[in-house]
């Protein structure tokens, strides 16, 4: 739908339950993709996750909701009532629900002024309790929070936790069941006889009948749900297959005269069998998907619960819920940092390994920025909140990671459309299947019952061999695990897209400073002309001179003369030369300090010193001559040192298949010399900053796969540029959001691990939709009886449905197979 100057569009995002095969996702997809306003809706059936972008200004979010449980389905919310502060009147009451319901994720505010609450329903992973608080307090309410233990949702109220125990429970009730319900249908062959045959049907009926109902009920419910909204799903086929089943027998059971001449057969036990089968399949899946998911729980797990403030002079100990803006919290060594902030006082080292994925501490002091959840390991420190609820990096990366493990990879979409039109196929296949076979079974085998019967039993195992369901779990499971396992590593694969596209890549290209570099100039030599000038003594000079300079390469001076423990001399006549140098006098002497087009501008002769810049020049490093009283003394060599791990991380990328390429604005021979330290063979030198995303470009016009790494704002347009872009963790908000891979820390091992887990999630997708295709090609014509005639191959209902299940099951587990994953080399 085409977009008007006035739109204005929104992301919603928010849990899904009742699905229970792909078709269910394309349903809601189709159904919700029909509103008038929505973009862009992707449903994700593993994941249990709905994203729809939507024109704010043509549909609200409810309508959105309503659509979706109008057609069957659950949207999971969360709700709640608390206190406010400051109501005085019903202008009040309008104010405060608008400024609520303004807020994105909040479904409905109702404010009561006789009782100074307000009930509010909203989608807990989009907004929360410090949110409200942070939007009244804008318009001058206060609201009471409930303490941290009252907003603490417990296991037992966890959707997943409960289906859990659901599944547990029907499984067990009907898993005995069935036991005895096969016991009595085998006792011929097992004791011999001993209860009579009627009276035995009408036991298995009175046994059979709750494990359907109860056991199975979540079927029939389903089913049923889809058949009055007008689609089927994988439970149509389950509840058609086993009532089938089931009615026939129950038939027979209660009119045997009327029956007679078909046979005495039932099949009470293929329906309880089926259905315990079914659920312990669920269950299974259940569990494996719990595992799955649960890297967005163990990121909300770091989340502190308390925090220590101080307010008047007074350390007081609140929920992390009740930390205001500009708060001073007092943090000692062993403990979480509660929210993000800025060191007001103190020195100490974190440890942020649990974001970043980087195993060393950090030391951080006065003015440093610390992010909540990382932990205080060595001093005591005081720290002003800076960032709260979803502003936090926490709570940007647990979005992150929830938008990622809902995505879809456009591989899945074949699946989809397949799913999407399977269950009525089946049920087409399965009717006319029934109808051969009881036409003309007998002229074509030896069948080991009537032909009625024998359609029937191929019919119940048509049904239940050929649910989608491995289908719908193929690719989210394993985007699912992929990313939660990049999140634990710090590395953040945004979507199922870039997971596809990644693999497809054959060139990388490297932003040289702040990506291979460490973004910090460094002082690594001084040539003094003569013994006279001491390396101590230049030094010394020259960082009185660069202190009133902000350039990079002054602060890589004053840092070697303070690593030394020199003492800085007055400077008189300051004057900072932009793109050359500075000059001053000091100690009475006429100093300058620069490159050559500076000592050329004040004729300052330089061919004795010709080999020796070129030297500096050749090892990677900018020359800085320094001129005393207008005769040079000294050469200094300033460069940005390569990271410790760039070199390895270079040599892991080439045995990858990937050609490596470095970008940078250096003179040619600078740049060649950092290449040939890190083994990189193809550079671009000279490279302007507003020229990266044409180099790329270039690159992509010869056919190139190209993937950009970069940390700054400048290389923003070349990581938005490249079929790949990914942003070190280091760099900046602007570099983070444009990029598909975002890496937490500054490791360039890292880029390296992204590769080879997007690699590794990427197989296991196309591993499991070639199973998932596979199962469903071949067991269809097996049931469908197509082996029996020549090899008198048949698929029992029963065993038709412990494939079904378990092939659900070991699509899940090789996707959780990745959670294995060991980097190659760190």
């Amino acid at each position: 739908m085409p977009t008007s100057p006035t739109t204005e569009i929104q992301s919603l995002s928010f849990g899904i339950g009742g699905m229970t095969c792909a078709g269910c996702a394309s349903r809601i997809e189709k159904v919700v993709g029909s509103l008038e306003g929505v973009e862009k809706t992707s449903v994700n059936f593993g994941a249990e996750q709905a994203t729809v972008d939507f024109d704010s200004s043509s549909i609200n979010p409810q309508a959105i909701i309503d659509k979706i449980e109008l057609i069957g389905f659950e949207v999971r919310k969360s709700s709640g009532t608390f206190g406010v502060v400051g109501m005085s009147c019903a202008s009040c009451v309008s104010r405060l629900e608008s400024k609520l319901a303004s807020l994105p994720g909040v479904l409905e505010a109702r404010a009561s002024l006789a009782t100074e609450e307000v009930a509010l329903e909203y989608l807990e992973n989009k907004v929360g309790p410090a949110d409200f608080k942070k939007a009244l307090e804008e318009i001058g309410y206060e609201i009471k929070l409930p303490e941290q233990s009252e907003l603490q949702t417990g296991e037992e109220d966890d959707p997943h936790q409960k289906e859990y125990h659901s599944l547990k429970n029907r499984f067990l009730f009907s898993l005995v069941t069935s036991a005895i319900v096969m016991l009595i249908s085998m006792q011929d062959l097992l004791f011999g006889g001993g209860i009579p045959a009627q009276m035995a049907r009408w036991i298995m009926l009175g046994l059979s009948t709750p494990v359907l109902f109860y056991g199975g009920s979540l079927f029939f419910v389903r089913a049923w749900k889809g058949l009055t909204h007008g689609y089927s799903d994988m439970n149509t086929l389950i509840a058609l297959g086993t009532f089938t089943a089931y009615s026939y027998s129950t038939a027979i059971t209660i009119f045997p005269e009327v029956f007679k001449g078909a046979g005495d057969a039932v099949f009470y036990d293929t329906a309880v069998m089926i259905t315990t089968f079914i659920l312990m399949g669920r269950l299974l899946e259940a569990r494996a998907k719990g595992k799955a998911s649960n890297a967005i729980k163990k990121l909300m797990d770091l989340r502190p619960v308390t925090a220590r403030v101080l307010k008047d002079g007074e350390e007081i100990e609140i929920a992390v819920e009740r930390v205001q803006s500009e708060d001073v919290i007092l943090v000692r060594p062993g403990e979480k940092i509660p929210v993000d902030g800025e060191i007001l006082e103190g020195a100490t080292t974190i440890d942020e390994s649990m974001l970043t994925g980087e195993s060393l501490p950090v030391e951080k002091t006065t003015g440093h920025d610390v992010v909540g959840a990382s932990v205080n390991l060595t001093g005591f420190i005081k720290v002003k909140a800076t960032r709260l609820g979803a502003d936090t990096v926490l709570s940007h990366i647990i979005q992150m990671v929830e938008q990622a493990q809902g995505s879809k990879a456009p591989i899945q979409r074949l699946a989809d459309k397949v799913a999407g039109i399977f269950v009525p196929v089946v049920i087409a296949v399965a009717t006319v299947s029934f109808i051969f076979w009881w036409q003309f079974g007998d002229s074509i085998a030896k069948i080991p019952m009537s032909s009625g019967l024998f359609g029937m039993v191929i019919f119940v195992s048509i049904l239940i061999v050929a649910c989608p369901c491995a289908l719908g779990l193929a690719t989210p499971t394993a985007i699912m695990v992929g990313t939660g396992k990049g999140a634990e590593m710090g590395v953040l694969i945004k979507g199922g897209e870039s997971l596809e596209r990644i693999h497809q890549l054959d060139t990388i290209v490297f932003d040289k400073t702040g990506t291979l570099t460490e973004g910090r100039p460094r002082l690594l030599q001084v040539h003094c002309v003569n013994s006279e000038n001491t390396e101590e003594r230049v030094l010394g000079i020259a960082a009185s001179l660069e202190q009133g300079s902000e350039h990079p390469l002054a602060r890589a001076v004053l840092n070697a003369a303070q690593e030394k423990g020199l003492s800085l001399q007055p400077v008189d006549l300051f004057k900072a030369l932009p793109g050359f140098g500075v000059s001053g006098s000091v100690a009475g002497q006429s100093v300058v300090l620069g490159n050559k087009s500076l000592m050329q501008d004040r004729e300052i002769p330089l061919e004795s010193m010709e080999p020796i810049l070129e030297d500096v020049t050749n090892q990677g490093q900018t020359p800085m001559i320094m001129a005393i009283d207008s005769q040079v003394v000294a050469v200094l060599g300033v460069a940005d040192t390569v990271k410790e791990d760039a070199a390895a991380a270079i040599k892991r990328l080439k045995g990858l298949g990937l050609d490596v390429v470095m970008m940078t604005g250096d003179h040619p021979v600078t740049a060649r010399a950092v290449a040939d330290q890190l083994g990189i063979s193809n550079v671009m030198a000279e490279v302007l900053p507003g020229d990266k995303a044409d180099q790329v470009k270039r690159l992509m016009d010869k056919g190139k796969k190209v993937a950009m790494v970069g940390d700054g704002i400048n290389d923003a347009p070349a990581l938005a540029q490249a079929d790949i872009g990914i942003a070190m963790g280091s760099g900046t908000d602007v570099a983070m959001e444009t990029a598909d891979i975002a890496l937490m820390g500054s490791r360039l091992m890292a880029v390296a691990d992204a590769f080879e887990l997007s690699r590794l999630t990427f197989s296991k997708i196309r591993q499991n939709l070639f199973w998932a295709f596979f199962y469903n090609t071949l067991g269809v014509p097996v049931a469908a009886g197509v082996l029996f005639p020549a090899f008198g191959i048949l698929l029992n209902p029963m065993v038709a449905a412990l494939a079904m299940s378990l092939s659900s099951v070991s699509v899940v587990s090789n996707s959780l197979l990745i959670k294995r994953f060991n980097p190659a080399a760190t």
